[in-house]
């Protein structure tokens, strides 16, 4: 069996060991391939990208992955043929996928994670249940057996649960309610069944329907120019298809938008800020946007606050720029974990002081 082991210079170096079968690799197993190669250096920062469930489940293909042929590799990764042995293949399993966890997740986080690899499987499976609304998942359920609905609510959350309940029509949902008063151990042939189908026919499906809109996309990449190539980009837009360029403004989030956030979403925003990004930022911000924010802090803070931008002095407009894009990045990572909530007026030029 071959590993990977770490080098003096942090890359993967491969050690060869017994043989392996080519095969076709499923996505999974293709991105589990990449990591196992790159090794716990330049692997952590693709991991620490991953949400919790993705690492999951590439963590899962790791442990399962078995031998992988040097061909397999190539044809995988030619750019990466020249940082492993020319002669080399290497197998994912249990130990070397905890070793590369270790090497950037702390121990209580990769013991829950191997949990799963080495026990039952199907729990990243309830884990996805429980980020989808209840009568999403109620309106799927309700085509199905009233002993399906009843095991599959019977494995997630208790509240989650009795929200999907209640989204049941009456009486398909009190027979459920006996069902799972009856409910005898699942045998797992038939908990794994119910996984795949739920995967297969619900999870595939209702990713299809939440498939990003192209304009939404493209407004969060023009959200992450500075302020001179976003303006460059529009313009160019507008010439091309000024429909398109509409609908990508009104769904870009920029420093403007800070001056519609509602009272409570600003005082905790102003929490969050860096200081020195907050003088510099509204340095360069329009009138209304200034009086928004001083009127937002107490008479002393607001205050203080102009009289270190008047110290500034004359400032660089890229360091303003910089300034006001890491804001809006602090107000849409407080929107992103549901801190605050950010409305989005129809017109661009609306501003609220």
């Amino acid at each position: 069996m071959a590993m990977i082991s770490q080098s003096n210079n942090g890359g993967g170096k491969l050690q060869v060991g017994g043989s392996a079968e080519e095969r076709v690799l499923r996505g999974d197993e293709k991105a589990a391939v990449l990591l196992l190669a790159l090794g716990p250096d330049y692997g952590r920062p693709i991991f620490q990208e991953l949400d919790e469930i993705e690492i999951r489940q590439l963590s899962r293909a790791m442990s399962r992955l078995g031998p992988i042929t040097q061909k397999m590799l190539d044809d995988l990764m030619v750019e990466f043929v020249t940082t492993i042995s020319s002669n080399g293949s290497l197998a994912g399993n249990t130990d070397s996928t905890e070793r590369l966890l270790l090497s950037f997740l702390p121990q209580d986080r990769v013991n829950a994670i191997m949990e799963e690899i080495r026990g039952p499987a199907g729990r990243n499976m309830w884990e996805k249940l429980a980020n989808v609304q209840a009568d999403v998942l109620a309106a799927y359920l309700k085509n199905e057996y009233p002993q399906t609905i009843a095991v599959v609510l019977s494995k997630i959350d208790t509240a989650h649960a009795s929200q999907v309940l209640a989204a049941l029509p009456e009486e398909l949902a009190m027979d459920v309610v006996q069902r799972m008063l009856g409910l005898d151990p699942v045998q797992k042939e038939i908990l794994e069944k119910i996984e795949m189908t739920l995967r297969t026919e619900f999870m595939s499906t209702l990713n299809h329907a939440k498939r990003r809109d192209s304009h939404e996309q493209m407004a969060e990449i023009f959200n992450s120019f500075d302020r001179q190539t976003e303006a460059r980009f529009i313009t160019n837009l507008e010439e091309m298809n000024r429909e398109d360029a509409e609908r990508i403004k009104a769904l870009m989030f920029t420093f403007e938008d800070l001056g519609r956030l509602d009272a409570s979403a600003i005082q905790t925003l102003l929490s969050r800020l860096d200081k020195r990004d907050l003088a510099l930022g509204l340095k360069g911000a329009s009138d209304g946007v200034k009086e928004f924010f001083f009127n937002n802090m107490s008479g002393r803070a607001a205050k203080m606050l102009q009289d270190e931008m008047g110290d500034m002095g004359p400032v660089r407009l890229k360091d303003v720029d910089e300034a006001q894009t890491r804001m809006v990045a602090t107000a849409k990572d407080l929107a992103a974990k549901g801190e605050i909530i950010i409305l989005k007026t129809k017109s661009d030029d609306q501003m609220v002081a």
